[in-house]
């Protein structure tokens, strides 16, 4: 073989194996229809407690962390090889919804386990809170309604054709009395500022009554005395209630519940105390373990699943494989954490 030939072989080669590294990093970075999830943070809740006076620390929320974007194929591929992470499909997290829709409904979930946890504590504490109507979310807006695509999932309907309302029910029963195929205004805030949207009124799906097409649920806030609010940042989802609730009786009360030992736990709250489901309990096992937690509330709730699937049996499994000496308590309401605290510290 002549030098020519030599070189144009050597060069070939060349290109063919940066051509594979090219091929090979595209198909890397290239993403895929799967969101991530792994063991996140546990995250003292004393730090987002806003109110005056001593603030309790030994309470911590617990997250589970979720890729922001569709994980690449190398992410996909890797996360086979961490016991603790899960790939969910990009349907099944999202739904029909955008990544900027599910956060902001990410971030109703966490305003109302805020708003719920202050209230039931404050109740449990005999302060008599009070609710404030502040107005309606749109949770989803329907598909024969002229506001499809002006309204968005997370606005607060404040009221239509200049009058405020103060409650859902005044809220509805003015619009059930337009006329269907009328002009309507409608005020929302979003994002902190008031917007005004024009469309018109239609037949409610599902029913005969009139309206602007939209699913709604009520937005209040709650006053005690003294005050005390709850600005948890980014970490959006309901499941920090229990957490939420047991830091802000502590405050209420002025009670050292957990005497110096680090309280971990997961649960919504409701505002009659019942503790709910959550997903990814496996996952902030392995957090608050690793965050030293010494006890771990988990949820008995079996809404939607078996009872072999509940948060309680799930984290107790967990915590056997992990090998942690963290206990794993469960409960049903609040007051059985409050029992466990009170018991044992």
């Amino acid at each position: 073989m002549s030098k020519k030939a030599k070189r144009q072989n050597k060069a070939l080669k060349w290109i063919v194996g940066l051509l594979i590294i090219v091929i090979l990093a595209v198909i890397a970075i290239w993403p895929t229809n799967y969101y991530i999830e792994e063991p996140g943070q546990a995250l003292s809740v004393g730090q987002f407690i806003e109110a005056k006076g001593k603030k309790p620390q030994n309470y911590y929320l617990v997250t589970v962390s979720v890729t922001r974007q569709p994980a690449s194929i190398l992410q996909y591929l890797w996360s086979f090889t961490q016991k603790f992470d899960s790939r969910i499909s990009s349907s099944e997290l999202l739904g029909d919804q955008s990544n900027s829709q599910y956060e902001e409904l990410q971030n109703w979930y966490m305003e109302t386990s805020q708003q719920n946890a202050i209230y039931y504590a404050a109740k449990k504490a005999n302060l008599n809170p009070k609710l404030k109507y502040q107005g309606v979310y749109v949770m989803d807006v329907q598909k024969n309604s002229s506001f499809k695509n002006k309204l968005q999932i997370g606005d607060t309907v404040l009221g239509a054709n200049n009058h405020r309302f103060h409650s859902t029910e005044e809220m509805m029963s003015y619009l059930q009395k337009q006329k269907i195929g009328s002009n309507v205004k409608i005020t929302v805030l979003r994002n902190n500022k008031k917007q005004n949207f024009t469309g018109k009124i239609v037949k409610v799906a599902g029913t005969n009554k009139s309206g602007i097409g939209i699913q709604l649920v009520e937005r209040v806030s709650v006053e005690t005395n003294p005050k005390l609010k709850i600005s948890a940042g980014d970490i959006g989802g309901p499941s920090a209630g229990l957490m939420f609730t047991l830091t802000s009786y502590e405050y209420f009360t002025h009670h050292d519940l957990a005497k110096g030992h680090k309280i971990a736990g997961t649960g919504t709250i409701a505002p009659d105390g019942k503790v709910g489901i959550i997903g990814g309990v496996d996952k902030k096992v392995v957090a608050a373990d690793k965050a030293g937690a010494e006890v771990f509330f988990a949820p008995t709730d079996s809404t939607g699943v078996k009872k072999s699937q509940t948060n309680y049996v799930v984290a107790k499994k967990t915590a056997k494989q992990i090998g942690t000496k963290m206990k794993i308590v469960p409960v049903d309401k609040f007051d059985d954490a409050l029992k466990y605290l009170k018991t044992h510290y």
